[in-house]
């Protein structure tokens, strides 16, 4: 792309159709995830198969994340490209989370206090990002435990690092906006101050 639009610089009408087609992409991409979550058979799934299931989506996540950070640093308006990213990847890590959760519930009915739906599964895992815990459902087994601690801490790091590196790449956008509107070259990403 030759010319960087900065969000700011766009009158209100075009400002308001960018909005609204990051808007409607979001909403799209959660909307077909949650179908996809929801009717996706999973409830007969080997435990090797979730084990490759499982792994995949961890793949998958770590993937969109590195996509989303080069998109926002390649975007003409990174502010609204990082709103998107946000919008689509806590999602993914959640319902990824909910169905790490339904599967091990499937593989061993005894992991949880109660055999979990997928409604109750995605419920467990909200409240545990959320950090409320309610204690109606809790982890029994050990396996169950160990990966209850795992997203915990994937809670965390998506929220510290994940945000951080949001923040972080609209910073490099910035700066390679700023730099292609000089004339210079492109170039990679500046280092954080």
């Amino acid at each position: 792309m030759s010319d960087a639009i900065h969000l700011a610089s766009l009158d209100r009408h075009d400002r308001r159709r960018m909005l609204r087609k990051a808007l409607i992409r979001s909403a799209a991409t959660v909307v077909i995830l949650l179908i996809a979550y929801f009717a996706l058979p999973m409830d007969h799934v080997s435990d090797a198969g979730a084990i490759v299931v499982l792994t995949g989506g961890a793949v998958g996540v770590v993937a969109l994340c590195a996509w989303q950070v080069r998109q926002i640093i390649r975007s003409p308006t990174p502010e609204v490209r990082s709103a998107e990213a946000l919008a689509v990847t806590l999602p993914v890590y959640l319902l990824g989370s909910a169905t790490t959760i339904f599967l091990l519930s499937q593989m061993d009915t005894g992991s949880f206090n109660e055999a979990l739906t997928r409604i109750d599964a995605l419920y467990f895992t909200l409240t545990v990002f959320a950090t409320v815990g309610f204690g109606d459902i809790a982890a029994v087994t050990q396996p169950a435990r160990a990966v209850v601690t795992v997203m915990i801490v994937g809670n965390l790091v998506m929220l510290a690092v994940g945000v951080k590196l949001l923040t972080q790449a609209v910073k490099w956008g910035r700066a390679l906006k700023d730099t292609r509107e000089a004339g210079g070259d492109e170039m990679s990403p500046p280092a954080s101050r």
